[in-house]
Order: structure tokens, then sequence, then C-alpha cells
């Protein structure tokens, strides 16, 4: 609600407050007003968002040199410095209004990506490996090892930390990421690297996504920030990662995995998730190739065969677009309240 400036002077001089009330609230509502037309993913939000992913990049690149220069002892000291003054001031200036909250969001967030770096340096002083020496500590976002399961959980623990004391959805992404990279170290750290890893790892990669996803879920119909984009993104990427990695020689399981796919495609209708669509479309996409293939398997009628699905898909999209708001309509009119109960809040609220 807007209150113009001669509504507040009208009051005042009515007598309901009085004038040096009116030109406090007068300055209040101009600062609120100021705040809340201030946009907050424009230029400057976007460079600290950069900078925050530069600062990232570049310990990444640090730990490298500084452990060939100086050893483990000046990597954790470095990594402890790094994630105590960063912490220190994110903390102070989330409590500060738009859009310095934003940055204290992010400088939290380069404090708990210090966690990992800061375990490496301690696994490398004790030699708590479980195994061989992983490397480097930049190949902990490059190669799947056991070595860095102790790496991962660290920075789950301090990201639930950290989201305990700032309210910063971006948060969530360094766990979302530790739990994504938990689920393939963990898959390597259980097979021991021996005969059948890979079909044990795309396996635990499939259970592990759910569960994740599960978790995105339940955060989604408590909150009304969308603390839960990561958890969705990083628990799709592990499940359909997996699912569309397993071996399977029938047509009838080609059929189910194509099922499933379509399956995600109306839970991001119910979720209101975006993401779920995405990959639902690609797994299905990939079905009708391998059924064009099939089908048209050498022969110059595959090329058009492709061309259908890509329109077909795009027709799909058009027409969901355009029926967006009939089909949550419909939801909403048909679908039992306790079904509807276990849609997230922005969909309940009609946020997006």
């Amino acid at each position: 609600m807007r209150v113009p400036r001669e509504d507040l002077l009208a009051a005042a001089e009515s007598g309901i407050i009085t004038p040096e009330q009116a030109e406090a609230l007068g300055r209040f509502l101009d600062s609120r007003g100021a705040a809340a037309a201030m946009p907050r993913f424009g230029l400057v939000p976007v460079l600290w968002y950069g900078g925050a992913l530069i600062v990232i990049g570049a310990m990444g690149m640090f730990s490298t040199l500084g452990f060939a220069s100086f050893g483990s002892g000046f990597l954790l000291g470095t990594a402890l410095v790094y994630a105590a003054a960063f912490a220190t001031a994110g903390v102070k200036l989330s409590r500060r209004s738009v859009p310095f909250d934003v940055l204290g969001g992010l400088l939290v967030t380069v404090a708990v990506t210090m966690a990992p770096l800061a375990v490496y340096a301690v696994q490398d002083l004790l030699g708590w490996w479980n195994g061989a020496p992983p490397g480097a500590y930049n190949g902990f976002y490059i190669w799947i090892k056991q070595s860095w399961v102790p790496m991962d959980v660290a920075t789950i623990l301090a990201g639930v930390v950290a989201l305990s004391v700032v309210r910063f959805p971006f948060l969530v992404m360094p766990v979302a990421v530790a739990l994504w990279f938990l689920s393939m170290d963990l898959a390597h750290w259980i097979t021991g690297g021996g005969a059948g890893e890979w079909e044990h790892a795309r396996q635990i990669s499939m259970v592990f996504g759910l569960a994740v996803m599960a978790l995105a879920w339940a955060v989604d119909v408590r909150a009304r920030k969308d603390y839960a984009f990561w958890l969705h993104l990083f628990g799709l990427m592990s499940f359909w990662g997996g699912l569309s990695a397993l071996d399977s020689g029938s047509e009838a399981g080609k059929a189910v995995y194509a099922l499933v796919n379509v399956g995600l495609i109306a839970l991001s209708v119910f979720l209101g998730r975006r993401a779920y669509a995405v990959f639902g479309v690609l797994g299905v996409a990939f079905y009708l190739g391998h059924l064009a293939w099939t089908v048209f398997a050498d022969s110059l009628l595959f090329p058009f065969a492709l061309s259908l699905i890509g329109v077909a898909i795009i027709a799909l999209g058009i027409a969901l677009v355009k029926r967006a708001e009939a089909v949550q309509a419909w939801m909403k009119e048909r679908l039992p309240a306790a079904v509807l109960a276990f849609r997230p809040a922005h969909v309940r609220d009609g946020a997006r």
C-alpha cells in the first residue's frame, strides 16, 4: 500500500499523529520504497555473484600452487583465515538492507567453500586419505575418489550451519554440489573400485538422487523463499544421470525409462519446477530417438523422423504454455486437499 506524503500531513492536521511522527514515518516509507524498487539482480548483484565465484575458483588454483610451495600447514591456515574473514563480514552485511544482504550471503557462501580446502589440508597433514592420496586439491572438482568423502561431508555440514545463521538461498548451492559429489565418491568407496563398480555406482546415484529430490520437495513445501532450487537440480542430475546410464537391453526396459521421464514432466507441473520438465523432455527425446533409429535404421527417413520428434517437443511446450493456467486451475479444483498440501509453498501461493 502506497501512502502519499499529503495523506501523512492530513493525518497530522487531524491530530491522529504528530507532525514529527508524520515526517519520521514519511522518511521511513521513502527508504522502504527505495529498497523495494532496487533490483536484486541488477548489475551490482551480478558483479558480486561473479566476484564470489572468482574468489572460489582462485582458492582452488592457489591451493595447488600453495601446497607445492609451502605445504598443507600453510594451506590450512589460509583456508581458516579466509573462512573467518568472509564469514564475519558476510554475517554483518547480511543483516543490512537490500542489496547488501545479498553481498553478505555471498561472502558467507565463499566461507563455506573453504571447508573442503581446510579438510584436505588436515587429511594431508595426518595422512587420513582412506586409500591412496588423491593428488592435487583441484582434482576434487574433477575426479571421483573415495578420499574426497570427508571433504564432501564437511562442506555439507558447513553449509547447514551457515544456513542456520544466514537465511540466503544461494547458500544451498555448495551443499547441493557436495551432495552430488558425495553420491559419486561414496559409490566409489562402497564398491572399492572393483568389478561391477560402474553398475553399483549407477544404482547408488539413482537412490541418492531420489533422496535429495525428496529433501528438496520437503523444503519446498515448508519454505516461502526458494531454498530448494539447487537441491532439485543436483538431485535430478544424480537420479536422471544414473537412470539414463542403466544398461537396459530390452525394449520393455527402455519403455519404462520413457514412462519415468513422462512422469518427471508431469511432476514439473505439480511442483512448479521447470528443471523436471527439462530432464523429462531430454529423456523422452532420447527414447524417441532410439525408436526412430530402430525403425528407420540406415534410412534416408531417419533425419526427417528426428525432425518430427523435435517439432513435436516444441509443440508440446507451446501447448503447455498456452494451457498452464488451465492446468493449474484443474489441479486446484480436482485434486484432494491432502494431495494439494504436498505442493510447494510457492505454487500454493501462486508465486510462480
